[in-house]
């Protein structure tokens, strides 16, 4: 039996090896990308975690002068500050679903009164918690708890302020939490804080004295999952390895020798074996094993000669029931 080969030129060979070089070139580096955002979420886990279960310090050593950034080991800090809200100035923030529901977070400025703050009577902007919205209209809540009056103590943990919101909200409300933002949606405008506030806005964890009315408190933050890209990075490094691996087992399968049917009729599953075998019975001159392809040619054979004897037995009206062999003997018969 011959060997098969691929039919595939020298040219085609380049341009599929040329493919399977550039498709795994993109996966390598859609893995790499992978790779970048498991380190930064990876990190941010870590931060927020770390943050998240640190004891409380005093707000001074924490929050950040005007127009300077809270810095990115802070978010998430616990601070204790002494103030009184300024219930007044209130404001809601919406569009922004907890656990899958639609509610409004309160936002209230609160005056820090200690020492140590960049300047005196810093305002920090706070989010007490969230309250439904109306069973009436989405616009509203029915009613917004105030928080404790005169002085307080405030735990809250510090997030850096978002980016001033693009869209406009009804009055009284906003669409992000930026401290300018805050102050100029609340009654009054902002004018009142200009050159004490901050970068920086606290999340209620406790006051004391507690309010009169509950609020409910906001979740814990849900940290990024950075195994989620690992996986996909493992992903894309194993498509990058099999591109080359598809086309070696294309070259194996096209340019290399393989088993045929004969191979396999005779028993062989090695292709070094079978090509071995096929080789010695060239030399020594014993007939092959018979494969499934000779025994096939033979029955092909043996049907058109029935088929041929079928025909010419027509032609000449043969007693019917009579076979090759007995219409020859007939014949040796009558010429004797």
């Amino acid at each position: 039996m011959s060997e098969v080969r691929g039919a595939r030129t020298r040219r085609q060979w380049v341009v599929l090896a040329i493919g399977a070089v550039l498709l795994a070139a993109v996966c390598l580096v859609a893995a790499k990308w992978q790779w970048s955002r498991y380190d930064l979420h990876k990190s941010q886990a870590e931060q927020i975690t770390s943050a998240y279960g640190a004891d409380p310090v005093p707000a001074a050593d924490l929050l950040p002068a005007p127009g300077e950034p809270l810095p990115a080991d802070d978010v998430w800090r616990s601070v204790t500050v002494h103030g009184h809200y300024e219930a007044d100035r209130t404001v809601l923030l919406r569009n922004r679903p907890v656990d899958g529901s639609a509610v409004f977070h309160v936002l209230v400025p609160f005056v820090v009164d200690e020492p140590g703050t960049p300047v005196d009577g810093v305002v920090l902007v706070v989010n007490r918690g969230t309250v439904p919205l109306s069973s009436r209209s989405a616009e509203r809540p029915d009613a917004v708890p105030a928080p404790p009056t005169g002085e307080v103590t405030l735990v809250a943990r510090l997030r850096a302020d978002e980016p001033p919101p693009t869209k406009s909200a009804p009055s009284g409300q906003v669409q992000a939490i930026s401290t300018g933002a805050v102050l100029a949606a609340a009654p009054g405008g902002s004018s009142w804080a200009d050159g004490r506030t901050t970068s920086a806005y606290g999340v209620m964890s406790s006051e004391t004295p507690a309010a009169t009315d509950p609020i409910a408190a906001l979740p814990a933050p849900d940290a990024p999952d950075p195994d989620t890209n690992l996986s996909y990075t493992v992903q894309w490094v194993i498509f990058a390895v099999g591109m080359f691996a598809a086309y070696a087992v294309l070259w194996r399968r096209e340019r290399g020798p393989r088993l045929t049917a004969g191979d396999l009729l005779a028993g062989y599953d090695d292709v070094d074996e079978a090509r071995t075998a096929r080789l010695a019975a060239r030399r020594s001159g014993r007939p092959q094993k018979v494969s499934l392809e000779d025994e096939e040619d033979a029955i092909v054979d043996a049907q058109l000669a029935a088929d041929r004897w079928a025909s010419s037995a027509t032609d000449d009206s043969p007693p019917t029931g009579t076979s090759p062999g007995a219409d020859a003997q007939a014949r040796e018969t009558s010429s004797a």
